[in-house]
């Protein structure tokens, strides 16, 4: 190439480098322009609080329009995430009591917090009474970071941290958490909760710019703490009955979730363009599909079950038998009352009582206890339903279920069976599995027996 060759080329060169510069920042002022007009949606910030879970990992399905549940807990922490940064924790009371079944559900309902990577779950009235040592081995098996200020094994250190910090919105997060005095067992003691919180601030106030404290407390000592600590910039409780919408008492924000996690608690954190802390309680209703990770979990939960067949003992679930219930309390089973009872038995066997059983199979809860000690006969009781693969033909709900263990009343007609039907219904038909019933309507579908007639098939159907 030539030298003029050469020169030519630089001189092309030399102008097209302050083109290009005088092209980029008229293209940079013109996005500007359009910024300043159009600003992009601030990204929020959020914080999402559960509470009371109280073991239900998801409605049984008894009724329509039941709401909670870990697997639509899940699906909406999802979509918040979507457009929000988003902080999750747990105010305590996950587990529903200390039996082999109820530990089992208890570990299943971590391993679902912990796969919505929840940042810290505070220690409750359920997570004590299972003992520390069972506590502390089903968060290390689900690595769930639990946090306690006031709860330590007697003599000794807290059983827990009592906070953790984290960072969120640009600023840091401390998260305390409590629980009521009322709820001490044998070897653990709790201390004063406001006294508990005020020294974990005294201790790392250098630490964080917010604090959020998780108070495992009745209405009246939430309202009470609230009142007396205005170091905290929103104090979130249960159980209280009903879960709080958040709201200002003074400088600090109250809020409350619980009531079997049927609710969230959610808050958003102060923002360039808002200096408050705002919120609400969301209700997980049918609305919110079921999340494929929480599926996963509640199948693996339920294949568990089936495989350690849980006993009617073993669930915490078997009734106490009557005062002075004589030696002969056994179940005889629907098949004795034939004889004596044909037409009764034929109203009973074509009725949904009957078939109670084959209700759990669709949605695999055949081998649930929570379930079990109301689809099947007698549970627990002396002859009855004892678990899944030891007594499978006692499933649905048979005539000792109503009228009581009867092999007295079979052996001698004269001594009559032990319960009143009619009295037994709300056993099974509560508010929660039932919440429609209505015992003079829900009677004419069963009633039996030689002062009654036999009720049509449409009276029988649901």
């Amino acid at each position: 190439m030539s030298r003029a060759s050469n020169q030519r080329r630089c001189r092309r060169k030399d102008f097209r480098r302050p083109f290009a510069a005088a092209l980029a920042l008229l293209l940079g002022a013109t996005v500007w322009q359009l910024c300043r007009k159009h600003p992009q949606p601030e990204r929020g910030a959020a914080i999402i609080i559960s509470g009371d879970t109280r073991g239900w990992i998801t409605p049984c399905g008894c009724t329509a329009n039941q709401s909670g549940g870990l697997l639509r807990r899940a699906t909406y922490l999802t979509q918040l995430r979507g457009g929000s940064d988003v902080l999750y924790f747990d105010v305590g009371g996950a587990g529903a009591g200390n039996s082999p079944f109820e530990l089992a559900k208890f570990q299943a309902t971590l391993t679902g917090e912990r796969m919505m990577g929840i940042s810290a779950h505070n220690i409750g009235a359920s997570e004590l009474a299972i003992g520390v040592e069972a506590l502390q081995r089903a968060a290390e098996l689900t690595h769930v970071p639990l946090i306690s200020a006031n709860a330590h094994i007697t003599g000794g250190p807290l059983i827990a941290p009592p906070l953790r910090v984290f960072d969120i919105a640009g600023k840091h997060l401390a998260v305390i958490g409590v629980l009521s005095p009322r709820y001490a067992v044998t070897g653990i003691t709790i201390d004063d909760p406001r006294q508990a919180i005020t020294d974990a601030i005294a201790a790392h106030k250098k630490e964080f710019d917010s604090v959020l404290v998780l108070a495992y407390l009745s209405d009246d000592e939430l309202r009470d703490l609230v009142s007396a600590l205005p170091e905290a910039d929103a104090i979130v409780g249960g159980p209280t009955g009903q879960s709080i919408v958040p709201r200002k008492l003074g400088p600090v924000v109250l809020a409350s979730a619980t009531n079997k996690g049927k609710f969230l608690v959610r808050l958003d954190l102060p923002t360039a363009s808002s200096s408050e802390w705002k919120g609400d309680v969301v209700e997980l209703g049918p609305t919110y599909t079921d999340d494929p990770a929480q599926t996963a979990n509640l199948n693996a939960y339920l294949e568990q079950l089936r495989e350690r067949d849980f006993s009617a003992v073993e669930s915490g679930f078997a009734p106490a038998l009557p005062a002075g219930a004589p030696t002969d309390y056994l179940v005889a089973g629907s098949a004795s009352c034939v004889k004596c009872h044909s037409d009764s038995v034929a109203v009973w066997s074509h009725s949904l009582h009957a078939f109670a059983g084959d209700a759990l199979r669709p949605r695999h809860f055949e081998s649930d206890p929570d379930c079990l000690r109301c689809h099947t006969t007698a549970y627990g009781l002396p002859g009855g339903f004892i678990s899944p693969a030891r007594t499978p033909k006692m499933y649905g709900v048979g005539c000792e279920s109503c009228h009581g263990p009867s092999e007295s009343h079979v052996l001698d007609p004269t001594i009559h069976t032990q319960y009143l039907a009619m009295d037994q219904c709300l056993r099974c038909h509560d508010e929660e599995n039932s919440p429609t019933f209505d015992r003079p309507i829900y009677w004419q579908r069963i009633r039996h027996g030689k002062s009654t007639t036999r009720p049509t098939q449409t009276e029988m159907s649901p």
